[in-house]
């Protein structure tokens, strides 16, 4: 059976400047660009079966300059809903909420069409397309992986559910932008067989 490949987007604004963003559709800068187009030598190797990818303008444009076309669009690998907390960074919540931390404290309420997600809230969604990624390397002639583009938290909570952890285990992986990750297995395992991989730029 193929492997997981795991890949976070290009750089944004926000995600230059530490800002949560998770449903404010912002393109790729210059260097976001840049980055997603210099994964093609990291994936020119493996024989991608499937792309999953976020519905986020972002993940869409990298999956393209990574040389991923036709991606499946998977709504429920849009990143975690931050609520209150979109477009601010830690440093600006620690000044009215010190010691707050995503991955057990969750988000302050936001809009009513973002009211934002707790961990175990983004840890469902991960199951979910967990369940559908098995489908696909099942159904994967000769052995293909299947590449998923998406957000750097929601990555990494899926990456704590594929090895058996709590949504909040997400916390002990840290993802860069434009970076390879991939999970595959050993003696019937889930194990992490590469990780936050950035090519030579």
């Amino acid at each position: 059976m193929g492997e997981l490949i795991l890949i976070r987007h290009g750089e944004t604004e926000w995600s230059r400047a530490s800002k949560h963003t998770s449903w404010t559709d912002l393109p790729l800068t210059a260097r976001g660009e840049e980055q997603a187009g210099s994964l093609v030598p990291l994936l020119a190797d493996r024989r991608i079966a499937v792309t999953f990818c976020s519905p986020m303008a972002r993940a869409l444009r990298t999956a393209e300059l990574a040389g991923l076309g036709d991606p499946v669009i998977e709504p429920d690998m849009r990143e975690w809903d931050y609520g209150g907390y979109e477009g601010i960074t830690t440093e600006e919540i620690h000044r009215t909420r010190p010691g707050w931390d995503l991955w057990t404290d969750g988000v302050a309420p936001g809009p009513a069409q973002h009211p934002g997600e707790s961990p175990a809230q983004v840890g469902e969604r991960a199951d979910r397309v967990l369940k559908a990624v098995d489908a696909a390397l099942a159904e994967a002639a000769g052995g293909g992986d299947v590449a998923l583009v998406a957000h750097a938290h929601f990555l990494r909570v899926l990456t704590a559910r594929r090895l058996g952890l709590s949504a909040s285990g997400g916390a002990l992986f840290r993802l860069d932008t434009a970076t390879v990750s991939r999970l595959g297995s050993e003696h019937d395992r889930p194990v992490i067989t590469a990780w936050n991989v950035a090519p030579q730029r």
